[in-house]
Order: C-alpha cells, then structure tokens, then sequence
C-alpha cells in the first residue's frame, strides 16, 4: 500500500461535538479540505455547509469509512469524547486502515493509555490541558502559557524589575534563571526578536522559553 504523504492537507474528523466541529471549522479556515463525520444528523447539517464534506455514519464502520475515503487520508482525528467505546473502537478502525497520522481525544489519562495501545499516535486531554493552562495565568503573571514535552514550556510575561533599562547580556537572565528571552514586545508596537544588545524597560512584554518550572519562577518575578 502506497504511503500517503504527511503534507496531504486533508483530513477526516470522526466525531463532530464542541471540539471535533471547533476543529473542523479552524481546518477549513487554514485552507485544508475536512470530511466530518458524526452520528447525530442534527450535527452534521451544522456543519453541512462550513466542511468539504459532511456526512451522517458510524464511524466504528470500517467498509463506511472506506466508502467515504476516509482510508485515503494522511491524518484523521477522533473527537468522540461522551462515547468512551465508540472513541476506543473508530481509532482502532483507523489503524487498521493504515492512516498514518491518528489523533484521538480523550477524556481521561486511562482513556487516553487505551487509544495509544490501539492506534493512536496522539492523544489529547482538552479539559485537562486547558486546566492546567488557565492555572498559570490566573495569578496574572503568566500572559499565555504553552507546554511541550519533556518539561519545556514557553510563557508571555513582563519584564522583572531588576532587568530595567538592562541590555539582556547585562541582566544575565539566561545565567541566573535558565530561561531564554526569545522575543519582545514595547507597548503599542509589534514583537521583535531578541539579541544579547537588546535593552529592556518596564511595561515591555517578553516571550521567555526553557524549562517549565524555570520559566514559571522566572514569570513571578514579575
């Protein structure tokens, strides 16, 4: 069987709910083609207009699937959160088909184990990840927050006032904190990246990177 190219830009999204439709939506506007497949016809007409292509299946169906196209595709997502074994069951069909880029929600760490041991290639936890998103930027401190794997993170945060009217190289913020000021932001201009040479003042926003703790002690200075 022929391997389906990673820049193919279409797509099939299972699953139509508030993520898997939000999804779809986003897909479309980043110009790729999406098929949208739900069980609920109600959802499929909401969504009738907006996708490529909207259709009314079971999505545990393997010759359904197949008949839609959907083992043609290079990426598929699975966005059945409320049916736990329709979830499990439609990433195990898809691994059988042979469609390399599987990514499958989950609702749970456990229900997320289960679609990595029957297909998925990745798995996503919404709620728990927007939970721990929003508990960083409660406090104020923390503008955005995004975390990656093995422990490294990339936060919007202001300037601590010991860097005030400082070039970086001076405020040695790499040396004291770990963290990497990677870009800069002055009130009511654009962000710019930043050099060693670069002064920072108060009310100037800074993109920071490193490791996760280090960034998050590094953004209560602030």
């Amino acid at each position: 069987m022929a391997r389906k190219p990673a820049t193919d830009h279409r797509i099939a999204v299972l699953g139509l709910g508030r993520f898997g439709g939000s999804l779809a939506v986003e897909l479309i506007r980043q110009g790729w083609e999406v098929i949208g497949v739900d069980s609920a016809p109600a959802v499929v007409q909401t969504y009738a207009d907006q996708l490529t292509h909207a259709a009314v299946a079971n999505t545990t169906d393997e010759v359904v699937l197949r008949q839609l196209g959907v083992h043609e595709m290079a990426h598929a997502v699975v966005g059945i959160g409320t049916d736990i074994e329709a979830g499990i069951l439609t990433t195990s069909v898809l691994s059988d088909l042979g469609v390399p880029n599987i990514w499958a929600k989950a609702v749970n760490h456990q229900h997320a184990r289960i679609l990595q041991r029957v297909g998925a290639h990745h798995v996503v936890l919404p709620e728990h990840e927007m939970g721990e998103r929003v508990a960083h930027l409660v406090t104020g401190r923390i503008l955005n927050f995004i975390e990656f794997e093995n422990d490294y993170a990339i936060v919007k945060t202001r300037v601590p006032e010991e860097a005030f009217d400082k070039t970086l190289a001076d405020a040695a913020l790499r040396s004291k904190y770990g963290v990497t000021v990677v870009a800069i932001k002055r009130p009511d201009e654009d962000f710019t990246y930043a050099t060693a040479e670069t002064v920072v003042y108060a009310g100037d926003i800074l993109i920071v990177a490193g490791k996760t703790r280090q960034v998050e002690a590094f953004a209560n200075l602030s």
